[in-house]
């Protein structure tokens, strides 16, 4: 079976999620957007929360959405005002994620990300799992069941 992790990391959460996932076998699809998101924490906080919080899309540069030869997928999100983040909701509606065994790994600084379960067990029936800070407490992984 043919294993794909597809995420977004603006802070470094994400990576450090993909290693785990490359060392199971899977590949590893990062996601890059085409416009960069601002090096201060609050102007980031809020460009970030406000595309969430309304479903925008972002611009991506270079993304292969082909992922007809995969079985597994598992999409990667850091968690934004509750939400998924505007590179994730890009990737969703580029992917036919139909047929899939599907999962979402959220990761947050702070939110529950209960809006952003919801909308993937409602769009696709898709478990999910919100790791707390990856990159600083790798305690989290160990809630990874890959």
């Amino acid at each position: 079976m043919k294993k794909i992790f597809i995420y977004y990391s603006l802070t470094n959460n994400g990576d450090v999620v993909a290693d785990v996932f490359k060392e199971k076998g899977y590949e590893i699809r990062k996601v890059v957007t085409k416009k960069k998101y601002p090096k201060n924490k609050f102007l980031m906080i809020m460009n970030g929360g406000y595309k969430a919080t309304f479903n925008k899309k972002d611009k991506l540069l270079e993304f292969d959405s082909d992922i007809s030869n995969y079985n597994k997928v598992v999409i990667g999100s850091p968690i934004w005002n509750d939400r998924l983040s505007a590179p994730i909701n890009s990737v969703i509606s580029l992917l036919d994620l139909k047929n899939k065994d599907l999962s979402f790994v959220f990761y947050s600084a702070s939110g529950k990300g209960d809006h952003a379960k919801e909308k993937v067990k409602d769009l696709f029936g898709a478990d999910s799992i919100i790791l707390k800070e990856p990159k600083n407490n790798k305690e989290e992984l160990n809630k990874l069941k890959i």
